[in-house]
């Protein structure tokens, strides 16, 4: 616009009349005239204030976020590392703490059978020549060990060495097929020999070589222990028996146990660097498992002295519920022959 007169006269008219209405607005004691004038621009202002900061503002959030795009993706990543640490670090302490107490337990058994092991881990299954279930330790011949050395863990007897590199050995697993072992019934002085028969190492095959002895399913095996300890040391768990096969005719009994370790999952182990100077029988076996007398259901009669007294005749000597009888008054020589299977009294 030029700058003229009639222009300067205008905006002075202008900016008098603005004085003259703010003026009288100010000066109003109760109620400008101008209010509903005020009222109706603040809403149209405002409404149109709004409307802009609203079509305004995702936009410049827009450029905010491209903005800061780099920082926050490399937040994310160092936020997505610490997670996985965070992982990796409780699962190592879970698996830390489980092989602990695995190493407690083998300790302890270790301790009960007189055997000084090398503790170790496996750290591969793998096959070797002429077997087909062997795993691999991380322990060699720097660490002393030799082949036909006796392998075992908390449980019970898993292999034996067949392989010793300068840092690692190989060991043949009870379950292999090709594989053979000493082994002697608990609690007595029956012995056989147990073989691998593969399946994964669910089973072991017990071939007892007096046919007449008794076996039943329940009945636990220990290793017998080779010459000098080697391969195999005695008094190891090696199983519990399942079924029992019948054999007519023949000289020896085959039965089918269960290993006592878990053959497909191992991993604390320990290698016997020396044998035990004596045998330790049947000491390092967990204790057996208890029977619960099971009563009918809704039903609680007393016991008559009568009936007590048929109970520890059938039960015989030895029994918990023939404490009071004469077997123990009597040697120990007595209560060992009353926790004979009632199938060898008979067939003695």
């Amino acid at each position: 616009m030029k700058d003229t007169r009639r222009a300067r006269v205008n905006l002075g008219l202008l900016l008098a009349s603005a004085l003259v209405l703010v003026t009288i607005d100010h000066r109003s004691v109760t109620e400008s005239p101008f209010g509903p004038l005020r009222t109706v621009g603040t809403t149209l202002f405002g409404a149109a204030e709004s409307a802009g900061a609203g079509l305004v503002r995702p936009v410049g959030e827009f450029f905010e976020a491209m903005a800061e795009a780099p920082s926050a993706r490399s937040r994310i990543e160092r936020l997505h590392a610490e997670n996985q640490r965070l992982r990796h670090d409780l699962a190592t302490q879970s698996l830390d703490r489980e092989r602990s107490r695995e190493l407690r337990r083998l300790l302890g058994v270790a301790g009960t059978g007189g055997y000084k092991i090398l503790t170790t881990q496996v750290i591969a299954r793998r096959g070797a020549p002429g077997f087909e279930e062997a795993v691999e330790l991380d322990v060699g011949r720097a660490d002393g060990v030799r082949p036909e050395m006796t392998v075992l863990n908390a449980d019970g007897l898993v292999g034996r060495v067949v392989q010793v590199g300068p840092s690692t050995s190989t060991v043949v697993l009870l379950s292999d097929p090709a594989s053979a072992a000493g082994a002697r019934l608990e609690g007595s002085n029956e012995i056989g020999v147990v073989h691998g028969v593969g399946e994964n190492g669910r089973l072991v095959r017990f071939r007892l070589l007096d046919s007449t002895a008794p076996i039943t399913p329940g009945h636990r095996i220990v290793s017998f222990g080779s010459q000098r300890g080697a391969p195999y040391v005695a008094g190891v768990p090696i199983g519990v028996v399942e079924r029992v096969e019948a054999t007519p005719g023949e000289l020896t009994r085959i039965a089918y146990a269960r290993p006592s370790a878990d053959l497909t999952s191992l991993d604390v182990v320990g290698v016997v660097v020396q044998a035990p100077q004596r045998d330790p029988r049947d000491t390092v076996l967990p204790p057996a498992p208890r029977k619960a007398k099971v009563s009918a259901p809704g039903r609680s009669t007393p016991r008559s002295p009568e009936s007590d007294a048929e109970s520890d005749a059938e039960s015989g000597p030895g029994s918990e519920d023939g404490s009071d009888s004469e077997v123990d008054s009597t040697s120990e020589s007595g209560r060992r022959e009353a926790r004979v299977p009632r199938g060898r009294r008979e067939g003695a």
